[in-house]
């Protein structure tokens, strides 16, 4: 019923505001007249590294967005933190008094130059695929007079948010070439530190809340739906972190004289870890998943996202799935209990026939709104005593070794909570009809993505909507060596912030 009260709303606003309102084929004409503009821009933001762990890598692209932002008129301010600071630039529309906040962020993960296809991750490549199915490089200059929208140009931050932003800019300098301005004011926030946690953000936002104060929040970041159709979402999952680590012998011991005798830690955080979880991947840890029921609604919404479970599972090579939820979406609902990596003693041409002396795992824990994470951490803390061990924040000290006989010293720490935005409120209605101008078909909509970026303070501090636009390819390898960003994919982006920034909001 909603689609049909949509498509009828839509035709309605066209006509009374024909000449203001760009159509479909307006916006892919802009599109196609400037987005090889939009791949310089792409190309040169991407060179510049952006490892947030090296603040002058950083300061580099701190520099390059307000050399961005100053060409074009705009106004831009940092600010402070206490270490990297937050970019906040703004586009003022005097006859408006709507403003619609964006959140990009800017830096990206660690590279491991070893793992790449090619010489520099942060020197752009344009590949194609081959007959067998793999990438291979092709002239860059191509792109100068050539198309196909199955190219990709590999980097890190090409997808993972780089990309975004130079669509973004890329847009605005359309728009700019054609004279005509969205009727809202504009921020941009730009966040540096977001793939380290963005652990002064939550702090930011209450610290400059009047200068970010918004009516709503979009979110460009993260990639389309699996069927690379156009993709609202509207939530995103929070993380807390977790470190465990056990003890055995002071210092590694010969695991022929000692082993037998001597705990070894790795069992012991193995068998800890095991307990967490039965057979099926689900949390069994009592109360763990309390709180969380859909309704019919809520299921029908789940079920509407047009996923294929089999091709998921064949993407990634798996022949069975936790039974967390009975399919994808409604996995992502709940929240998580991740081991991210774990670690003892050595392995591969290092190794050695020793009892270690200690173990340690990372665990991740994805939060969902109705998921407290301290809640979550009580939870676990009661059932890590439950397994006879004694929990400290430091390593044992000698008398503590001799005093109890199993040890895990636990580390954590809540970087976001989660946020949730209704599908039905004010703002879902506003993007629904931009996208179904740009692309002649409503977008595919997400409930919450099992991903996490921190939108939370922002929602929480200015009391305001949040929806996450993703514009990338699904398989565009974020956070992992071999980073891409499909051409067709690029251009859509391009002209998807196109229909926003022409949406009519006053």
């Amino acid at each position: 019923m909603k689609k049909l009260v949509l498509l009828f709303l839509f035709p309605i606003c066209s006509i009374g505001l024909s000449q203001t309102i760009p159509s479909k084929d307006i916006l892919k004409s802009w599109t196609d007249e400037h987005w090889q503009h939009g791949l310089n821009l792409l190309e040169e933001i991407v060179q510049i590294p952006n490892d947030a762990f090296y603040p002058e890598q950083i300061e580099a692209n701190i520099k390059w967005c307000e050399e961005q932002f100053s060409t074009r008129n705009w106004t831009s301010e940092r600010l402070e933190t206490g270490g990297i600071p937050i970019l906040l630039a703004k586009k003022e529309n005097p006859k408006s008094n709507k403003t619609i906040l964006f959140y990009f962020h800017i830096d990206g993960q660690a590279v491991d130059r070893s793992k790449w296809d090619q010489p520099d991750p942060y020197k752009p490549v344009l590949k194609e695929r081959d007959a067998n199915g793999e990438w291979k490089t092709i002239d860059i200059e191509r792109l100068q007079s050539e198309y196909n929208p199955e190219w990709r140009i590999f980097a890190r931050s090409t997808s993972d948010d780089k990309g975004p932003f130079a669509m973004f800019l890329t847009a605005w300098d359309a728009l700019v070439d054609k004279n005509i301005e969205p009727d809202y004011s504009i921020k941009i926030i730009l966040d540096f530190e977001e793939e380290q946690g963005s652990p002064r953000l939550p702090q930011a936002v209450l610290d400059y809340k009047e200068k970010l104060q918004a009516d709503i929040m979009l979110i460009m970041d993260g990639p389309r739906h699996i069927s690379n159709q156009p993709t609202l979402t509207y939530g995103a999952r929070g993380i807390a972190e977790m470190t465990l680590t056990t003890y055995g012998p002071k210092l590694p011991q010969h695991s022929g004289h000692f082993g037998n005798y001597a705990p070894n830690p790795a069992f012991l955080l193995a068998q800890l870890l095991a307990s967490m979880k039965d057979e099926n991947g689900r949390v069994s840890i009592p109360g763990y998943y309390d709180g969380i029921a859909f309704t019919e609604k809520e299921k029908a919404i789940l079920e509407a996202v047009p996923d294929d479970e089999k091709t998921i599972q064949t993407r990634l090579g798996i022949g069975r799935t936790d039974q967390v939820g009975n399919t994808y979406q409604e996995s992502i609902q709940y929240p998580s209990l991740n081991i991210r990596g774990m670690e003892s003693a050595w392995v591969g041409p290092e190794a050695r026939t020793i009892v270690p002396a200690t173990a340690m795992a990372e665990i991740d824990i994805r939060l969902v709104p109705e998921s407290d994470p301290k809640r979550l951490f009580t939870l676990i803390q009661n059932h890590i005593e439950q397994q006879g061990f004694k929990i400290l924040d430091h390593d044992p000290s000698d008398e503590e070794r001799m005093k109890y006989p199993k040890i895990v010293k636990m580390e954590s720490k809540i970087s976001y909570q989660a946020f949730r935005t209704s599908m039905e409120s004010p703002a879902g209605e506003w993007l629904r009809s931009a996208m179904y101008r740009a692309f002649g078909e409503e977008p595919v909509q997400i409930r919450i993505s099992g991903g996490s970026i921190p939108i939370s303070p922002f929602v929480d501090a200015l009391n305001i909507p949040a929806v996450t636009i993703p514009t990338v390819n699904s398989d565009n390898n974020q956070h992992s060596p071999n980073e891409n960003i499909r051409l067709g994919n690029y251009r859509e982006g391009i002209q998807t912030i196109l229909s926003v920034l022409t949406q009519p909001l006053n």
